[in-house]
């Protein structure tokens, strides 16, 4: 099952992710952690959502590029934090896959999910403000709300975290899923 998440900055994605692998089925939790740490904002963030882990019984790896190359225990319960970062690093850094950079970040997400047997992918929403900005960061943005609705599509649940309260915008109950199997 996989279940991707998007919000703004500080709408509470976050932590509802980890209340979605907490009630997982899965005992052994793995959280992938994506952002690489710039400047004392950056080291703030990891520390505070290191906190907000602490006593959950979460395995922290850290996995800037190359996400399918990762291996991860068969069945277990997988928090991926977050695609924004994951697309830049794979776009930008040096060890990135470039040009190919929605590539790596889709196959490296199928990947977790033909692994695991939860799987939550934390991502962003970037495009609502309005805003046109320089030709590099409409790139990035381009790039992104691809990679996102590529997840979307192949996503079991989809929900929006606005101001903490949780918008599945795609839902599909299990049993309607079977029946839709069975009549073909």
């Amino acid at each position: 099952m996989m279940h991707l998440i998007t919000g703004g900055s500080g709408s509470g994605k976050s932590a509802y992710a980890e209340e979605r692998i907490l009630e997982a089925p899965e005992r052994r939790r793995i959280y992938i952690a994506t952002m690489l740490p710039y400047g004392e904002e950056g080291k703030r963030r990891v520390e505070r959502h290191r906190r907000m882990r602490r006593d959950k019984g979460f395995e922290t790896v850290e996995r800037y590029t190359g996400l399918s190359g990762l291996k991860v225990p068969e069945g277990s319960a997988v928090l991926l934090e977050c695609i924004s970062n994951l697309a830049a690093n794979e776009r930008y850094q040096e060890e990135g896959a470039g040009e190919d950079a929605w590539s790596a970040v889709v196959e490296g997400v199928r990947s977790l999910k033909r692994q695991c047997g939860t799987l939550v992918v934390v991502t962003n929403e970037v495009f609502s403000d309005g805003f046109v900005y320089d030709s590099s960061t409409m790139e990035y943005m381009k790039l992104l709300g691809a990679i996102n609705q590529e997840l979307a599509r192949e996503a079991d649940r989809v929900t929006e975290v606005v101001y903490g309260i949780p918008l599945d915008l795609k839902k599909e109950r299990v049993s309607e899923a079977k029946e839709r199997w069975e009549n073909g």
